[in-house]
């Protein structure tokens, strides 16, 4: 690993570099944080699966208080902690370059998650940030919401995989109601439930920047549905819902179908692996032939059979939208 930081701290051409599943450990990352504070060229560094832990995220955050070339780093599926998250946070205030940081697959918590709120509320370069997959549940939650309030430069945030749960939910509905930046959230797989989901309608309901929303694997149900149909009947922004694995039945399918023949907006709708039959194929049908704006719409792994897929069937006669 030194010969190749020696010779990316002399490289002039170089923008790229890929060492993911390498074992670098703390020498490695020494030496390959020395480099990028002279190298003048590289924009994008990819460390994935590295065996990163919290000291050498520090000699990456030191790195990053004073390159100011990277605007891509991949630190996702190490080992790095609260501690080193603290590390990277308090660079990422100073930074003025990174605009896409990867830290999914670590052992984040809400400490960590509480320092990265704090780097949000300062930092204006951030685009991008990948947080999947980590421990933070909802008080970390409440730490990055506090931070979206009045951050105007973070488009993406993705959370798939952590603890959330209805709390935390809440909190990030809340700063939804204000941000004017966010255009995607990803939220799949937080224990959002019924009472979580209602709290982000009543977001969408104000929100006018989300233009995508993951709410897979949360325990939605049709009470859930029924709540997100109400909103996308106002909402005007929004383009892509993944509802997939949230044990919809025919019921919440009526109501997010009514809310299509209203909705100009939506245009990629997942409801995959619930429990949508025949009678919701049928309302789904229904408002296939009046909504002229969803181009995709997914149906697989559900209990459809015959009589339903025959519903569909007959709305794509007349619709000219769908094709996927």
């Amino acid at each position: 690993m030194q010969y190749l930081a020696d010779a990316l701290a002399n490289n002039r051409t170089l923008t790229m570099i890929d060492l993911s599943n390498n074992k670098i450990q703390d020498q490695g990352a020494h030496y390959l944080a020395n480099a990028l504070t002279e190298n003048t060229t590289l924009t994008t560094l990819s460390l994935y699966n590295d065996q990163i832990g919290d000291q050498e995220g520090q000699h990456f955050a030191n790195t990053l208080r004073n390159n100011t070339i990277l605007t891509t780093l991949i630190l996702s599926n190490n080992r790095i902690e609260d501690l080193g998250a603290q590390h990277i946070a308090n660079a990422l205030i100073s930074n003025k370059t990174l605009i896409t940081l990867s830290l999914q697959g670590n052992l984040i918590g809400n400490r960590g998650a509480h320092h990265l709120g704090n780097a949000l509320t300062n930092n204006k370069t951030l685009i991008t940030l990948n947080l999947q997959d980590n421990l933070i549940a909802a008080e970390g939650a409440q730490h990055l919401a506090n931070a979206l309030i009045n951050n105007t430069t973070l488009t993406t945030l993705q959370l798939r995989g952590n603890g959330v749960g209805v709390k935390g939910t809440q909190h990030l509905a809340n700063a939804l109601t204000n941000n004017m930046a966010l255009t995607t959230l990803n939220l799949r797989g937080n224990g959002i439930e019924v009472e979580g989901v209602q709290y982000l309608a009543v977001a969408l309901t104000n929100n006018t920047t989300l233009t995508t929303l993951n709410l897979g694997y949360n325990g939605i149900r049709d009470s859930g549905a029924q709540y997100l149909a109400n909103s996308l009947s106002s909402n005007t922004t929004l383009t892509t819902l993944d509802l997939g694995h949230n044990r919809i039945r025919d019921s919440g399918t009526q109501d997010l179908a009514n809310s299509l023949s209203s909705n100009t907006t939506l245009t990629t709708l997942t409801l995959t692996h619930n429990r949508i039959g025949d009678e919701g194929a049928q309302h789904i049908a229904n408002a296939l032939k009046n909504n002229t704006t969803l181009t995709t719409l997914n149906l697989s792994r559900n209990e459809i059979q015959d009589q339903g897929v025959e519903h569909i069937a007959n709305a794509l006669t007349s619709n000219m939208v769908i094709h996927k």
